[in-house]
């Protein structure tokens, strides 16, 4: 039971690419109706758990919650640029790539040689893996306008990655309560939403369809802290990498994305090794 715990968050985070793809929207439709979920999620999660809440924690919650709407807001715009199926595995290597970086150079989390052989040995794979998920076939007639759509894609992912890192840094930093800053980051998150939309059309019932993205999103983060008092951070952490099958391989099936059979090799060869620089960094981590 407690392993089914831990995968709540795989399912939830792997699955909202697929559910903002199947609801529709633009980027800023997607990541406004997303905060508004995340949002209704936190006021349950609050009179659950009452966590105490201070000036501190506000803050902290709130600054938090602007970045990961940046990276959010950025990642449903490559995923129209790109498609589910090549951006989230990138999306998730560079996260892991940067946070890896900003553990070990700003917190200093890596002390011995051990954990700088693996560290850099995580790297190595993770940066491997988001290679090959990006990679096109040679002999593809589109592999030009590919190539384009990627240069783009890219481009926004490193400011979405921008966006995450520094989601993760302002909280590490901060030192709160990981229950306490949930409210105070989800109000960060719809503010940033917010001033994202300005003068876009985001009155439109493509926003109030995707509150369910900000569910599923706030359900994940709920099922992540549970899970890691009874499997452990290392055993959660890792599990929680391997939504990125279900959003991969879910894309290309469900929502039609094209793949040549050397392109699939490519995408899902490059998830393993995504989920695997991601086990690494997890065992690191405990």
């Amino acid at each position: 039971m407690s392993i089914l715990i831990a995968l709540i968050p795989a399912v939830c985070w792997g699955s909202i690419g697929l559910v903002s793809g199947k609801l529709g929207g633009t980027a800023h439709q997607q990541t406004l109706g997303m905060t508004i979920g995340a949002l209704v999620f936190a006021l349950g999660a609050y009179f659950a758990y009452h966590p105490v809440l201070n000036v501190k924690v506000f803050l902290v919650g709130i600054a938090s919650g602007l970045l990961w709407s940046v990276g959010q807001g950025q990642q449903f715009q490559s995923m129209q640029v790109m498609g589910v199926s090549r951006t989230v595995p990138m999306s998730t290597g560079m996260q892991l790539v940067g946070n890896t970086l900003a553990g070990a150079l700003l917190f200093h989390e890596w002390q011995t040689g051990r954990e700088v052989s693996l560290g850099v040995l995580a790297l190595i794979i993770l940066i491997v893996g988001a290679t090959l998920t990006s990679r096109n076939d040679p002999a593809s007639r589109v592999v030009k306008e590919e190539s384009s759509e990627l240069s783009r894609g890219l481009r926004i992912l490193l400011i979405s990655t921008i966006g995450y890192v520094g989601y993760t840094i302002v909280v590490d930093w901060g030192q709160v309560n990981a229950i306490a800053v949930i409210l105070p980051q989800a109000i960060g998150m719809l503010i940033g939403a917010i001033i994202m939309a300005m003068g876009k059309d985001v009155r439109n019932v493509a926003t109030i369809k995707n509150i369910i993205t900000g569910l599923l999103w706030g359900a994940g983060n709920i099922f992540m802290f549970l899970s890691i008092p009874k499997v452990g951070l290392a055993v959660s952490y890792s599990l929680s990498q391997t939504g990125i099958i279900i959003s991969t391989l879910g894309s290309i099936f469900l929502l039609g994305e094209k793949k040549t059979k050397r392109e699939m090799i490519y995408v899902v060869v490059g998830c393993l090794f995504v989920i695997g620089g991601g086990i690494l960094l997890g065992y690191m981590k405990a």
